[in-house]
C-alpha cells in the first residue's frame, strides 16, 4: 500500500445535475412562494377596511418577505442578486432586515391600536406572545449585525465567533417568525375566512421557505463559520 502524501486532499464526488438542478428549482419556488403568500395575505386582509387590516399586512411584509429575502440572497445557487458583490450583499441584508424591522413595527403599531380602541386586551394568545418575543429577538439580531458591519468600533475582538452567532441565531429568530405566522393562521380572522384544505395548504407555504432557508444555513454556511473559529 502506497503512503498517502501530507495535505492531500481527495476531490469531492461530483454531484449530479438533477440534484444540482433540484436544488436551484427549490430555492427559486421559495422566493415565488415568499412573494405569493405574501400578496395573498395583504389581498385576504383587505387594507384599509379596519385599524386591524393593517396588521397582517406589515407582518407578512416583514416575516413572510423582507425577513426571508433578506436571508435568501446569501445563497450561492438560487440568490436574485448573483451579479453582485459580498459587500454588496451585506449591505443588502441590511436593507431588508431593516424594512422587515419597520414593517414589523408598523405592524405592531397597528394591532396596538386596534385593541385600545375596541378596549380589548393584549397579550392574550401565543401567537402575540411569540410575536412580541420575535421582534425583541430581531431587535437583538440587528444589534449582533451592527457589530460585525463596525467591528472595530464595537470593540469586536472575535469577529469569526460572533458570525456564527449570528447565523445561528438569526435562524432561530426566522423559525420564530414562522412559528408567529402559523400560529396566527389559528386566529378566529383567519379560520373565518381559510378554512379545510385550504388551510393546510397555507401551512405548506408557510413552512417551505424556513425549510430551504434552515437547508442553506445549515449545511452551506454554518459548518463554514465553524471551520474559521
Amino acid at each position: 500500500m502506497q503512503p498517502l502524501e501530507v495535505g492531500l486532499v481527495p476531490a469531492p464526488a461530483r454531484e449530479p445535475r438533477l440534484t444540482r438542478w433540484l436544488r436551484r428549482g427549490s430555492g427559486i419556488l421559495a422566493h415565488l412562494v415568499a412573494l405569493g403568500f405574501t400578496i395573498f395575505l395583504t389581498a385576504l386582509s383587505r387594507p384599509g377596511t379596519s385599524l386591524f387590516s393593517w396588521h397582517p399586512v406589515f407582518m407578512a411584509l416583514a416575516f413572510c418577505l423582507f425577513m426571508a429575502e433578506a436571508i435568501l440572497l446569501f445563497s450561492p445557487e438560487h440568490s436574485v442578486f448573483l451579479f453582485c458583490s459580498r459587500k454588496a450583499w451585506i449591505w443588502l441584508h441590511w436593507a431588508g432586515q431593516t424594512l422587515a424591522i419597520l414593517c414589523a413595527a408598523l405592524g405592531l403599531g397597528f394591532i396596538i391600536s386596534s385593541k385600545m380602541r375596541s378596549e380589548l386586551p393584549h397579550l392574550v394568545s401565543w401567537h402575540s406572545w411569540l410575536g412580541a418575543l420575535t421582534l425583541l429577538a430581531t431587535g437583538g439580531q440587528a444589534l449582533c449585525g451592527l457589530c460585525l458591519l463596525c467591528p472595530r468600533a464595537a470593540r469586536v475582538s472575535r469577529v469569526a465567533r460572533l458570525k456564527l452567532y449570528h447565523l445561528t441565531c438569526g435562524l432561530v429568530v426566522y423559525l420564530m417568525a414562522t412559528v408567529t405566522v402559523i400560529l396566527g393562521m389559528y386566529s378566529v380572522w383567519f379560520q373565518a375566512q381559510i378554512r379545510d384544505a385550504a388551510w393546510y395548504l397555507c401551512l405548506a407555504l408557510s413552512l417551505y421557505p424556513a425549510l430551504v432557508i434552515m437547508h442553506q444555513i445549515s449545511s452551506s454556511y454554518l459548518p463554514r463559520k465553524k471551520m474559521d473559529m
